[in-house]
């Protein structure tokens, strides 16, 4: 039910006065086994444990009842500067009270590995590197004099179980919190009190005076022992986030530091133990303000991975790309040998979505969303996808693994099986199943790259038989999938457009020279759009099974900057690319979708595909650039 339903007036407004900070606003961290959502006050407002998929500990993101874990100066919620200590995900606010500055880190803890993770075990080769499971935060006072305050409380569980404190007797710097068959540890060189269900403390600080507390769940839940080892632990995870970029092929252009936040973003969502990468840290986050489009995005989309192998190896990241890769080989697929469109990033299948009644929803949407319902659904697009980054990771590595194999034939008869049927297309809608564009286009890329993984293979016979199909499926879109003004459709029942057509270009499914290509390309920038950036679709236009209006996709709008581009619309590409990193987030993170009423962002954050399609389309730019400077 949307909002106007439920109150009987207008649509809510993202920007709204609210209790809840704007979407943009928040910060995130990430140990690559989970990842914290800061609000501008100091607070965690979301941080689940011991994984990204976990029930959340402090879930005020959802409900300001549910749980957060401030650290800050008492009585001022309004920072000076909040910013990443550079080319980390190590996070430095900056704070002027009235008597004095302070300066808070915080970071989720990377260190030398240390024996074998218990916690979060792993699949993949151990790295040098990896987790501390431990949130670690610092404070000094630069200037003057500043009363610092820590406020703790997890409720566990999405905001269900409320913590049982143990606060260790004498000085207080120790307290153990445990619910839900979870206890975590709280410590800290302020004196500490517990108050109900939260545990407090707060102490002045002179100028030179640092302090620190921590939160752990590691198998022995220790932390820093003093602030020395605290400042230790964080400059250790800023050498570990400065040692990873460094090791990627960031291009000396205008456009260097967002590709450098998109690349950290993506390596912040990527599950170390498996190599999955989630869509993105949270679930919930509305689409439409108030609205019930809310889903749970902590999860790994087949679709998603062959932006990421290309963006890792344009990145020159080839060990990520074959840990993504080999969670894919991993992965059990159904009873016909396809893949889900998406997994859990330990590779379950059972995403069985559920609703949590019990939480007010961010800004009032509900319902709160755990699970996710579209798993089982039928989305022909997923072999290509899976096809594409076999290819893309085959002529990169020069092989192609022999454990791989096995999914190419599996995913291309998948595809030469389905691909004349109808499904719920690339937006997983709720509607009934249509003969999506996109979805057939997907077919056709899986029945292409299946054709070249074979010639690779050397069975020229099994390739010419693909590359028949793939042409096939080629001849049905151009038939049936194109409007009368030469324009590809929604469906094959419809003209309406969809943003999905824009992978048409992107995948080569025809030349950007093709006026199909360029008119298809315009259509989109000229009709499918509020004040230059892009929805998915019309929902007016669209069976989707859900009510409410949303918000452009920013993935769609970094996927057109690409399209123009690619059909030799270079300055309309550069100009929509300059005004999407403008809207970026103070930190330059973005979430899934952006109000262009209020400038607000909306859907859940950060979100991988936007930072992916945003490195992309940069690529294809600064690719364009580099060409005619020769």
């Amino acid at each position: 039910m949307t909002a106007a339903k439920r109150t009987g007036g207008p649509p809510q407004s993202s920007a709204m006065p609210s209790p809840f900070p704007p979407i943009a606003d928040y910060a995130f961290l990430s140990d690559c086994h989970t990842g914290a959502l800061i609000a501008p006050d100091g607070a965690v407002d979301w941080l689940c444990v011991p994984r990204f998929d976990s029930p959340s500990i402090f879930g005020s993101l959802l409900d300001r009842q549910a749980g957060a874990f401030r650290f800050g100066p008492y009585g001022i919620n309004v920072p000076s500067e909040i910013a990443y200590e550079p080319g980390t995900n190590v996070l430095r606010t900056t704070w002027k009270t009235p008597s004095g500055w302070v300066v808070v880190r915080d970071a989720l803890t990377m260190g030398a590995r240390v024996g074998k993770d218990t916690v979060t075990p792993h699949t993949r080769p151990p790295a040098d590197d990896d987790a501390d499971h431990t949130l670690v935060r610092t404070v000094e006072c630069i200037d003057g004099q500043v009363e610092v305050e820590l406020v703790c409380e997890p409720i566990f569980d999405y905001g269900r179980v409320v913590a049982s404190w143990t606060v260790e007797p004498g000085d207080g710097h120790t307290a153990d919190a445990t619910g839900s068959d979870l206890t975590i540890r709280l410590q800290t060189d302020l004196a500490m009190g517990a108050e109900g269900d939260r545990v407090r403390a707060r102490h002045v600080l002179n100028a030179g005076d640092r302090a620190y507390c921590s939160l752990s769940w590691g198998h022995d839940l220790a932390g820093p022992a003093d602030v020395d080892e605290a400042v230790a632990r964080i400059d250790a995870t800023v050498r570990f986030w400065r040692a990873w970029l460094g090791r990627a092929r960031i291009p000396d252009h205008r456009w260097r530091e967002p590709i450098q936040r998109s690349a950290l973003i993506i390596k912040g969502l990527t599950f170390m133990p498996t190599g999955a990468t989630v869509a993105a840290l949270t679930t919930s986050l509305p689409e439409t303000p108030g609205g019930e489009r809310n889903w749970d995005y902590r999860f790994t989309w087949m679709r998603d991975s062959t932006f990421t192998l290309q963006a890792l190896h344009w990145l020159n990241l080839d060990w990520e790309a074959d840990e993504f890769m080999q969670f894919v080989a991993d992965l059990e697929p159904n009873d016909d040998g396809g893949m889900q469109i998406m997994y859990g990033i330990d590779g379950r299948r059972d995403l069985t979505e559920q609703t949590l009644d019990e939480l007010s929803g961010y800004a009032g949407a509900r319902p709160v969303r755990i699970g996710n319902g579209a798993f089982d659904q039928r989305q022909n697009d997923v072999y290509g996808a899976v096809l594409d980054s076999i290819l893309m990771h085959t002529r990169r590595s020069q092989r192609l693994p022999r454990r791989l194999w096995p999914i190419v034939q599996s995913q291309a008869e998948c595809a030469t099986r389905v691909w004349g049927e109808p499904d719920q297309g690339i937006w997983e809608a709720r509607g009934a199943p249509q003969h999506y564009v996109s979805s057939k286009l997907m077919c056709w890329v899986a029945l292409d790259r299946a054709s070249k993984l074979a010639q690779i293979g050397g069975d020229p016979e099994l390739a010419q038989t693909w590359g028949k199909t793939a042409e096939e499926i080629r001849d049905d879109i151009l038939d049936h999938g194109v409007s009368d003004r030469g324009v590809l459709r929604q469906h094959y029942d419809t003209d309406a457009l969809d943003a999905s057509t824009l992978l048409a270009p992107i995948f080569g499914f025809l030349p950007g020279t093709d006026e199909r290509m360029h008119a298809s390309v315009l259509a989109t920038a000229d009709e499918l759009t509020e004040n230059g950036f892009v929805l998915r679709y019309k929902t007016d236009e669209t069976d989707d099974g859900m009510s409410g209006k949303e918000g452009t996709f920013l993935i769609c709008s970094f996927w057109l900057v690409s399209g123009l581009a690619i059909v030799g619309e270079e300055q309309r590409a550069r100009d929509l690319m300059e005004r999407l990193l403008r809207i970026s987030s103070p930190l330059g993170i973005y979430a899934e979708e952006f109000d262009v009423e209020t400038g607000r962002h909306l859907g859940n954050v950060p979100q991988a595909f936007s930072h992916l399609a945003l490195i992309e389309a940069a690529g294809r730019i600064i690719l364009a650039e580099r060409v005619a400077e020769l």
